[in-house]
């Protein structure tokens, strides 16, 4: 009976479990997070270069100047 009641007042093992949970959850979120993101990628319509992001913002910057 003494090792009964020892043993369930151990807790020596709690921390590590906590440690445990915690980083588990983390992936869930990241994978989830990385999921979601991909699948936004895969659908879109637009390509996604910075070169060609960057020649359309000065397009547009100098289209704004000519017209006021």
């Amino acid at each position: 009976m003494k090792k009964m009641r020892k043993f369930i007042n151990e807790n020596s093992g709690q921390g590590a479990a906590e440690y445990i949970l915690l980083f588990g959850g983390v992936i869930v979120i990241a994978l989830l997070a990385l999921t979601i993101y991909r699948s936004y990628m895969n659908t879109s319509d637009v390509s996604l270069k910075a070169k060609d992001d960057i020649i359309d913002v000065r397009n547009t910057i100098l289209d704004n100047r000519t017209h006021v």
